[in-house]
């Protein structure tokens, strides 16, 4: 700006109304020399104080003030506002405001101009605008949802601990190293903003609970529930902020909740099927009681050829069979509560394998059996124990698609104690992220209504409920084997049956 012009008068009055401000105003050289002072910063120095340098006249300073706003003036080129404990020109410690600016002369810095504000009403601003912010960051940082702000850049301005928590990121990398866009999956952060700017989402500037993948630090998708909004200032967007709610837990209880509803669905149906298969057995027992009676007093009371008696021995053979498969069909649906009592189990092995063996599944699997004939007996429940075989044996056949190899192992482990049954098959195995799910609540990869009826998980159960332990370990494309270990009955020992 050009100099003007001052008259005598003009300049008399501009001094006269420097020297009646009640606040202290200095000139200093660049070097810190005072050139001029009003009245105000005079008091108190009768010697004088023109010519000295500004830290002289501040007791207690022997060399420019760390935070002194001049030296700042003269990096800049800008007035500066500093505040500070210290020693203020009248030698008591106070908070102080200083401010200074640049006095130019063509392209250089001729002098500096300082003012002291030491304003108790401006310190206890200062005070609440700290406390507020501090209490702002507490409040965003203590969130239980993730918080994160940009500005129009994409450059992240606040992300608190909750969303460090979602997305992976460190606060420290998500302010320094990444933008919004890596937050989302590609695209992710286009489509918000598009959103935003629409007025289908909650009004425009608005997208209230809308249902979104965030992107985590390692590339996995995350489930999120949104809440954003656009920033304005002075009616210029200046930024974004959202809240991002994880809704992983939130979709692992519902579908919990789904698989506890079929679970439900399917103790029913297993119920109905129960009593059904029940009532059919009892239906047949009484014909094939008579169809044994009346083969055996034909072969006792008439003296028929070889031949025949042949045939009707195998009547009689088929008609007991028959009775022996409607026994264990009657013993396998016969509701009851836990009968534990001393067991031998190869003998429930057995006949749940005699009960298996001959159905259409089986046809094509080779069975091999090798159980110890001198294991210890357990305690147990026989109809419980057959659940257990059962759902097993059929899950491994289902495995083999109808051909293949499954065995069948007890023996006794002196080191643990316990009787131990392996049931292992030669199917396709199971995938390494599938078999830490398998004993789920009817947890299945097949598709609904070709499950195997009780599931993994009650096998787990019972076997819980025996004191006992189940787990499996697979290979894909070799096969499977599940290895269950039950404790012997009170007085038991290996290497002795009773009975």
């Amino acid at each position: 700006m050009p100099k003007r012009f001052r008259s005598e008068l003009e300049k008399n009055f501009l001094i006269d109304a420097i020297d009646a401000f009640n606040r202290r105003l200095l000139i200093i050289s660049p070097d810190h020399k005072i050139l001029a002072a009003n009245n105000t910063a005079m008091e108190g120095h009768p010697e004088g104080i023109i010519g000295k340098s500004c830290y002289e006249v501040i007791p207690g300073c022997s060399s420019p003030c760390p935070n002194c706003p001049a030296s700042e003036v003269l990096k800049t080129g800008k007035a500066s506002l500093r505040y500070d404990q210290c020693f203020n020109f009248s030698g008591t410690m106070d908070m102080l405001c200083l401010y200074s600016y640049p006095v130019w002369r063509g392209d250089n810095v001729d002098a500096l101009v300082m003012l002291d504000f030491d304003l108790p009403a401006l310190k206890n601003i200062e005070e609440r605008r700290i406390r507020s912010n501090a209490f702002l960051r507490n409040l965003i940082h203590s969130a239980v949802d993730g918080v994160i702000a940009s500005d129009p850049t994409g450059k992240i301005l606040i992300f608190n601990e909750a969303a460090a928590q979602v997305s992976g990121f460190s606060v420290e990398e998500a302010l320094n190293d990444i933008t919004i866009r890596d937050v989302y999956p590609e695209g992710g952060a286009h489509e918000v903003m598009k959103m935003l700017l629409s007025e289908e989402y909650g009004g425009k500037g608005k997208l209230i609970s809308y249902h979104i993948d965030a992107k985590h630090k390692s590339g996995a998708i995350i489930p999120i529930s949104l809440n954003a909004s656009i920033v304005y200032e002075n009616g210029k967007k200046v930024a974004t902020i959202g809240f991002f709610h994880d809704r992983r837990e939130e979709i692992r209880m519902q579908k919990a909740l789904e698989k506890t509803q079929i679970q439900l669905l399917q103790a029913e149906k297993m119920a109905s099927l129960g009593k059904m298969a029940a009532g059919v057995a009892h239906q047949l027992n009484n014909p094939l009681s008579g169809i044994i009676l009346f083969t055996k007093l034909v072969m006792e009371e008439y003296d028929l050829p070889k031949d025949a008696l042949q045939d009707l021995e195998r009547v009689l053979d088929d008609a007991n069979r028959a009775k022996d498969i409607v026994k264990e069909l009657l013993e396998f649906a016969r509701q009851t509560s836990h009968d534990m009592k001393p067991q031998d189990i190869n003998d429930i092995i057995s006949r749940t394998v005699f009960l298996l063996e001959n159905q259409s599944i089986f046809h094509n699997i080779k069975i091999e059996k090798n159980l110890d004939p001198n294991l210890p007996q357990i305690k147990g429940d026989a109809q419980q124990l057959n659940h257990v075989f059962m759902n097993t044996i059929l899950n491994a056949a289902d495995a083999l698609e109808g051909s293949g190899k499954l065995a069948l192992k007890t023996c006794f482990s002196p080191e643990t104690g316990r009787v131990c049954i392996e049931i292992s098959d030669t199917g396709t195995g199971i995938p390494a992220d599938v078999l830490p799910h398998i004993f789920e609540p009817f947890y299945t990869t097949k598709d609904q209504g070709k499950g195997t009826g009780l599931g993994l998980s009650m096998v787990y159960g019972i076997v819980e409920s025996h004191g006992g332990s189940v787990r499996a370990e697979s290979e894909l494309g070799k096969g499977t084997t599940f290895y269950i270990e039950l404790p012997v009955a009170e007085g038991q020992e290996g290497g002795g049956k009773i009975g």
